[in-house]
């Protein structure tokens, strides 16, 4: 009976949390504007929402702004991950709060903060203030996956890569990389997700002409909403739904290699 309400109490939380997404994408498909009836099945609102140019450019935007922070957050993420581990404990646990501090930090806090710095720098808002505010807040996510992965190494492995001839690099490309490569991938594809979803940063730093999606959804919906927000906020979903699915994926796939490996060392 406890398991029972246990499982019941889940389904209603879930229920809270899903049920108006899935009434947004039901109604995407609604062949009239209203909100409340259905009307019947239709794709229309897909195929105007694909014609729609504002959609598509900052789409467009979207995906540059998404792209270029997430590879720019991997790398800065990824060394600075590298150069924390190597620190003393003291020095480690500064750098590791200073680290989370964008992350705890309020989005609305930190696009005025970057509004004032870009203006006082004299920055026209456009591609490169979207990049570098997209940027600041994506690299803590990146640091935070690759620092597990580093922990687990051996701590004599990029000794004993030396003291077989490797060079620096050469230890960093063929023994380190390679082990925390899991993490980097994830912490990149969060970057991206993180980009793809803001919207304070994006609405303080963002030009007219390099709006993204949600800047460009907030607008649409201070007048009547159309069902292509439906629609478009359908698709958003369902490409965020994907990219957990494969961080997921991908972490339960490193764990099950973990516990495999001792077996097979046995086994040798």
């Amino acid at each position: 009976m406890k398991r029972f309400f246990q499982q019941f109490y889940l389904l209603l939380i879930f229920l809270f949390l899903y049920a108006p997404i899935f009434t947004l994408m039901l109604f995407s498909f609604n062949a009239d504007k209203s909100r409340v009836v259905w009307h019947g099945f239709t794709l229309d609102w897909y195929v105007e929402l694909f014609r729609d140019s504002t959609i598509i450019h900052s789409l467009y935007v979207t995906l540059i702004v998404a792209f270029a922070s997430a590879a720019i957050s991997t790398v800065l993420g990824t060394a600075a991950a590298l150069g924390i581990h190597c620190m003393r404990r003291r020095a480690k646990g500064v750098y590791l709060t200073v680290n989370n501090i964008p992350m705890s930090t309020s989005d609305t806090i930190m696009g005025v903060t970057f509004m004032l710095l870009f203006a006082m720098l004299a920055l026209d808002k456009g591609y490169l203030t979207l990049i570098l505010a997209h940027v600041t807040f994506s690299v803590p996510y990146v640091v935070l996956n690759v620092m597990p992965k580093l922990r687990q190494l051996d701590k004599n492995a990029y000794e004993a890569a030396l003291d077989l001839g490797a060079t620096p690099a050469q230890a960093l490309q063929k023994v380190i990389l390679p082990e925390v490569r899991p993490g980097i991938i994830t912490g990149a594809i969060m970057a991206f997700t993180m980009s793809v979803d803001d919207f304070v940063v994006s609405y303080f730093t963002a030009g007219t002409t390099s709006q993204p999606l949600s800047v460009v959804i907030y607008s649409m919906t201070r007048r009547r909403i159309s069902p292509k927000i439906n629609a478009l906020s359908t698709l958003l979903f369902l490409a965020v739904l994907i990219l957990l699915i494969i961080i997921n994926f991908r972490a339960s796939h490193d764990s099950n290699n973990k516990k495999i490996q001792p077996l097979k060392g046995v086994e040798n």
